[in-house]
């Protein structure tokens, strides 16, 4: 079935309900909130009940807090069985974290994604891995309920693609991308002020931990990775949390020697959580679905309970197999 076959699927569900509880990954960045908040903006100017909500920790990054939100509530107050529920940029019901169980249990899930990786879970599953990021499905959703694009609503969007292209620079950005993005802009959004709340902002205790993070960097010149680790007690010492550094992974593949790079998140509870972008030459998606995670072939991550050293090394053996 072609994506506008289960997109009219999807639409006939949606203009049929009074009520939808949106959900996104946890940990969301700016394509899964960005989705999520523009499509309930809409659901809402159209006259539907709206919940959103994502997994825990139940934090907004702070790059993100900027973005115009519609009936947020933490994991806890989310409905127990929705009769219609819509999932944004989650390849997994694993992904939603606690909200996984409410998927199962809700009378439609629509699961609306642009992972390779997706499992194909849902009622109406609209996948498409060859689009730069789930806000593109998104708008074409709207399109066809025929729900306006208000100048919050394209400022959501706007950053939805922006932030899952790397502003425009990884290789799934195609013309059908800035088509969007040019038609988003003309709706209100504005481009400066996104740009700046996304990637020329962040706590000063943000420094401290990318320094520490930064010390403890290593290159792995015959693999071409490069990797670091930043501790919770990273962040503490800084008084920053997780959620402050999310464009750490930028400063980290910086270095010319690396196709790789390799940030290694590690939790207090045992868990390491990775993030992971390649220039090109190794697809970090196959090596994140490896590992359990999932994502793009240039952008991935995964979490893993295992020492961070041997989580590291996990990945640079990879990354040497693939070659």
């Amino acid at each position: 079935m072609s994506r506008r076959d289960l997109i009219d699927q999807a639409a006939a569900v949606l203009a049929d309900t009074d009520s939808v509880a949106l959900a996104c990954h946890v940990g969301p960045d700016g394509d899964a909130l960005g989705s999520m908040m523009a499509f309930g903006l809409a659901a809402r100017d159209a006259g539907k009940k709206v919940v959103t909500s994502f997994g825990s920790p139940f934090v907004v990054p702070y790059n993100l807090a900027f973005l115009p939100t519609v009936g947020l509530v933490p994991p806890d107050e989310f409905p127990e069985s929705p009769p219609v529920m819509v999932v944004f940029d989650a390849g997994s019901a694993d992904r939603l974290a606690e909200l996984g169980h409410h998927a199962g249990t809700a009378g439609t899930l629509i699961v609306l994604d642009h992972h390779i990786t997706n499992e194909g879970f849902g009622d109406i599953a609209v996948v498409d891995g060859d689009v730069a990021a789930t806000g593109e499905i998104v708008a074409e959703l709207l399109g066809v309920l025929d729900w306006p694009i208000t100048p919050d609503i394209a400022t959501c969007l706007h950053t939805a693609v922006v932030t899952d292209t790397g502003r425009f620079q990884y290789s799934a950005t195609k013309p059908s991308t800035f088509k969007l993005a040019a038609g988003l802009v003309a709706a209100g959004a504005d481009t400066d002020y996104i740009g700046q709340q996304v990637y020329e902002q962040a706590p000063f205790g943000y420094l401290r931990a990318a320094g520490a993070a930064m010390s403890r960097a290593e290159l792995d010149a015959e693999a071409g990775v490069v990797s670091t680790t930043i501790t919770h007690k990273d962040l503490a010492d800084a008084g920053i949390d997780w959620g402050d550094i999310d464009n750490l992974i930028n400063a980290i593949r910086l270095p010319v020697e690396a196709d790789v790079a390799v940030l290694a998140k590690v939790h207090d509870d045992g868990r390491v959580k990775l993030s992971m972008r390649s220039r090109g030459g190794t697809d970090v998606g196959a090596i994140a679905a490896s590992l359990g995670g999932g994502g793009h072939r240039f952008a991935s991550g995964a979490t893993v309970e295992a020492p961070p050293e041997e989580v590291i090394q996990s990945v640079i053996e990879k990354v040497r197999a693939s070659k």
